[in-house]
């Protein structure tokens, strides 16, 4: 209920709403469009962006819906228009993450023991680049499906595209995933 007081203060123009809504879904927003862009960078900014939209667009959101699917949605419409003006893939650094605990904690699901080190840190980047060749449409598709465990309903609803398309986006991403990463299986 933290976000209702905080949104009750931003429609009153009260900008230090913006505070609890940055500390209750900041990260969860920059891991996500991360994921589409694949900069960090460059998802730092989309996110503090996608906050300062919300608070001057507070007025047309419903009090009585969540804040956060409301939210995400404009975090990965940004997402999605700043990976299509990309005119070059943003080449993957396997240092740069290894180097960096915060980004490396992002790429791994739990604590590998000491034997399946080097092999989760190959299939983590055999996915990445994988990942990093889907189109923005279909990683955006992938992080809902995912990372944000919607189903195919609530993806129709949050990307405003119809049921077919979802299926396909999915069905696509699946199936290149699948032949990308064939070496691993």
């Amino acid at each position: 209920m933290e976000d209702h007081h905080a949104i009750a203060r931003l429609k009153r123009r009260d900008i230090g709403g913006l505070e609890t809504l940055v500390k209750m879904y900041q990260v969860r927003a920059i891991r996500a469009a991360y994921i589409i862009v694949r900069d960090r960078a460059l998802a730092e900014d989309i996110v503090q962006n996608a906050f300062i939209q919300a608070y001057d667009r507070i007025g047309q959101f419903d009090s009585s819906r969540p804040f956060e699917p409301w939210f995400l949605k404009i975090v990965f419409n940004a997402s999605l228009k700043t990976a299509a003006r990309q005119d070059r893939q943003v080449s993957y650094d396997p240092a740069a993450v290894d180097e960096d605990p915060v980004w490396q904690a992002l790429l791994v699901s739990g604590e590998p023991g000491p034997p399946d080190i080097v092999e989760n840190r190959d299939v983590q980047r055999a996915i990445w680049d994988a990942l990093g060749r889907l189109s923005p449409a279909q990683r955006m598709a992938v992080v809902f499906r995912y990372f944000l465990d919607l189903n195919e309903v609530e993806m129709t609803a949050r990307m405003n595209r119809p049921v077919g398309t979802i299926k396909w986006l999915l069905h696509s991403a699946r199936k290149r995933m699948r032949q990308l990463l064939a070496v691993l299986i």
